[in-house]
């Protein structure tokens, strides 16, 4: 078992893990696939404002943490945002989401103020795990515009 960055030569099967997240009902719709170019990207060139890291076991990426930085006031500092937390239907119950942001915590638990995450209502067994790990739910509703 290993947690470790994204690399090179893990495009094929992340972008194969991606399309399974946006098309399961942990998301509220689909991104355009050549978002997954840019995104692998960014990450592979050590992208400032974002980070991913893969579960990987027996040549297996069982799932992985897509990670964005951004600066609080509330908190005065650093806020690691999880954007996606996903781990296959297939290797869930494993500890493998536990392990991902244990990972996370430790690695930027020096450096960030805060963690925070987003996820859909109707995930409740995602809500149990981040609960447990001492997430709470925050009473704001996000708004957004694309441009």
């Amino acid at each position: 078992m290993a947690i470790r960055k994204l690399q090179p030569h893990d495009r094929e099967r992340f972008f194969a893990l991606l399309d399974r997240f946006y098309h399961s009902s942990a998301v509220l719709h689909a991104v355009p696939v050549n978002n997954y170019t840019i995104t692998f990207t960014r990450c592979i060139e050590n992208d400032p404002y974002t980070a991913c890291y893969v579960y990987e076991e027996d040549d297996i990426i069982k799932g992985y943490a897509l990670l964005s930085f951004t600066y609080s006031n509330e908190v005065g500092g650093l806020v690691v945002l999880v954007e996606e937390l996903y781990v296959p239907d297939d290797f869930r119950g494993q500890g493998i989401g536990s392990k991902l942001l244990g990972y996370v915590h430790e690695t930027y638990h020096d450096t960030a103020k805060r963690f925070r995450l987003e996820v859909t209502r109707s995930n409740a067994g995602a809500i149990k795990l981040y609960e447990r790990l001492g997430y709470s739910l925050l009473d704001y509703l996000q708004m957004t515009k694309d441009v």
